[in-house]
């Protein structure tokens, strides 16, 4: 794994917005800590495992990356009359249900309960994510083609 594969999993784990990745392989152990709300920064951990028994101990070289600052209180309150549909598993969300067809819902769209919403492939099992509500798709929070956590905020709706 070289630098340029490390701070492109710092990228991403600074955008799914997970506190905590480990990762570890026979020659290499990466821990990649991000901040609380009081201090938005990402903090990584490389230790090299030595490959003899008379190696040296290991050593962890700290990378700390600036991520974006938090947002303002008030956007959370105008969210606060939306209803947040989020991930009931881990996996890959999909918006399209293939790439040469359009996505399942747009920003804007109106939906009715049981509206497949998007796909999550988790463990090469496509799962259709239906709507639990009726409204208007006010935001998608996801990218496609990116991976979510369990209870991931996914879309927000209007319920009205």
């Amino acid at each position: 794994m070289d630098i340029k594969d490390i701070q492109n999993l710092i990228k991403f784990v600074a955008k799914s917005g997970a506190s905590e990745v480990k990762l570890e392989t026979d020659d290499i152990k990466i821990t990649i800590k991000t901040g609380g709300d009081e201090k938005a920064e990402t903090q990584t951990f490389v230790q090299q495992i030595p490959m003899g028994a008379m190696a040296q101990a290991p050593v962890a070289a700290p990378i700390v990356v600036d991520a974006a600052p938090a947002k303002a209180a008030p956007a959370e309150d105008d969210n606060s009359k939306y209803i947040t549909i989020k991930s009931p598993i881990i996996g890959t969300l999909y918006r399209k249900p293939s790439p040469d067809k359009p996505v399942f819902v747009e920003v804007g769209q109106t939906i009715n309960e049981g509206d497949v919403l998007c796909i999550i492939e988790a463990m090469k099992l496509f799962n259709e994510i239906e709507s639990e509500v009726s409204g208007k798709i006010v935001k998608v929070l996801v990218d496609d083609s990116s991976p979510v956590e369990f209870d991931q905020p996914l879309f927000l709706v209007d319920p009205s």
